[in-house]
Parts: structure tokens; sequence; C-alpha cells
């Protein structure tokens, strides 16, 4: 890609996208994500309706009048995006890739945490760690993220979830945000799930096209997996060819919401034709109750 032609990539994206997050998600973010705990602040007087248990004796002592301590949030956190670069997210049939539905999610929830004063890093994964940007703040290091987005080559195809997860509780020791943000087109890491999800807030936002669950009878048709490299060919116009299809779509649907769910990770679903604004605004209303 041109020099010229990524950054206007990427100021089109930037002007998008930090608009939502001033205008849309700045509040929701801040309720859905809490800071690590409370810190002393200041002491003021007692007034009406104060919680008689955060009274601070020694000033109360000192001036003969009722003082109470105030405390705030701690708010920084640290966030992480852990994002699928793997050949699957370059799908799409509807009105853009999963890669671009992806590049666009990153980038509005980058520019929600620095509006925060939460620090973000990034690590890319495909059937290997691509590549890890340690977390800070600032938009010159958002913009960063946001040109590897857009331009980023990876080596591997396939995807693993359990590897990446690894790696990243191996390199962010304090405990964090971590979207994991994939089409989670992958098996056998619920365990990994659950051992990260202890260590930190983990939340799952799934990317998919709508072609994936669906298989119009068209007769026949080749598909290509593009994390394997295979080929199939399928009678659509067979009933039951579509049958056993959406049968295992479901399955697979399932399997996966049960996973999410018994590893205590909060989840979202947004398909490529569809505006991300409404998924998360409802995951972060649900984690702000």
């Amino acid at each position: 890609m041109e020099a010229s032609e990524l950054l206007k990539k990427v100021r089109k994206i930037e002007i998008k996208t930090r608009r939502l997050s001033q205008d849309l998600f700045s509040g929701e973010y801040h309720s859905a994500f809490k800071g690590r705990g409370m810190s002393f602040s200041e002491v003021r007087e007692y007034t009406m309706g104060d919680d008689i248990r955060s009274i601070d004796w020694n000033v109360t002592a000192r001036f003969n009048h009722p003082f109470v301590k105030v405390f705030e949030e701690e708010r920084e956190l640290t966030v992480m995006l852990i994002v699928d670069v793997s050949a699957s997210e370059y799908f799409g049939t509807r009105r853009q890739l999963k890669q671009d539905m992806v590049t666009e999610l990153c980038a509005v929830l980058a520019f929600s945490a620095i509006q925060n004063n939460d620090k973000i890093g990034v690590l890319f994964f495909t059937d290997r760690v691509e590549k890890f940007i340690p977390p800070k703040k600032g938009k010159s290091h958002i913009l960063h993220i946001i040109r590897e987005l857009l331009e980023f080559k990876p080596e591997g195809k396939k995807t693993d979830i359990s590897g990446a997860l690894r790696y990243f509780n191996n390199a962010i020791k304090k405990k964090s945000i971590a979207f994991v943000i994939s089409d989670f087109m992958d098996s056998n890491f619920t365990d990994a799930l659950k051992i990260a999800s202890g260590k930190h807030d983990l939340v799952a936002l799934r990317i998919y096209d709508r072609r994936e669950k669906e298989m119009p009878p068209i007769g026949l048709v080749q598909f290509f997996d593009a994390e394997a490299g295979s080929e199939v060919w399928l009678d659509t116009s067979n009933a039951k060819v579509r049958n056993r299809y959406f049968a295992a779509v479901r399955k697979k649907d399932q399997s996966l919401k049960d996973a999410f769910i018994r590893s205590g990770v909060d989840f979202a679903e947004i398909a490529t034709d569809q505006s991300y604004v409404e998924p998360l605004t409802a995951l972060f209303a649900r984690r702000g109750r």
C-alpha cells in the first residue's frame, strides 16, 4: 500500500472511530471497566447523609468538627487487544471483510481507552504470535496501532487461540482488560480461556459473516478453506447437505457460547454487515449493571 493511501485510510478510520468513542462509548466504557480500586483523594467537612464510616477521627478531633475522607477510583487500566489476523479474517460477502470490521473495532476501543487515561497494547496472532505491541498511552501510539492493523502481513494462516492467550498471560503480569477479537474458528481453547479469565478481565468479540451461517440451494458449489488451503465441492441443492451444514453451524455456535459462559468471559457477536455500535453498547451496558 502506498504511503499516501495508507495515511488517508488511517485518517478516515481515526475520524470515524474517534468521534464514536467520544459521543457514544466514553461513559459506557468508563462504567463497564472499573479501575483497580479506591484511593484517598481529600478530606472535607461532614454533610448530612455522609456515611459515618468514612469519618476521619483524627481530623475531626483536631478541628472539633466532623470531617470525612473522600476516595476516588484508581482509573488507570491496561487494555490489551488480542487480534486474530489468520486467513479466515480476510473473508466477507456483505459490506466489508471481517478484517475491516476488526480494524474499526480496535480503533474505537483504543480511543475509548485513552480518553479514560488507560494504556492500550496489541497482540496479533495466527497459529503463532505474529507481533506484540506493548501497552502505552497517547494518540500517536493509537495511530501506530491502526497503521499496523491496515498493513500488517502475517506469516501464519491458521488460528491458535490457546497459544495467543498463553503468550498474553506471560507478557502481561498485572491484571488487565483484554479483548479477544476473532471469528473463533479454532477448537480446544476453553482451558486457555479459563486460565486467562482467572487472571485478567477477558472479553470476547466474535466477528462473523452471515454467509458462513447460510447455504442457499444454488447447485454445485466449490468451498475453499483459506486456513487449511483445502477445497471441497458440495451440492447445495441437496436438502440433506444443507441440513447437515446448518446443524454443524448451530452446534459450533452453541459450544462457543458454552465455552465463554463456563470461562466467565463476557462476549458479543458482530456481523460484517451490521454496525458494531449496538452490540458494543449492549455489552458495555450489561457490564455496567
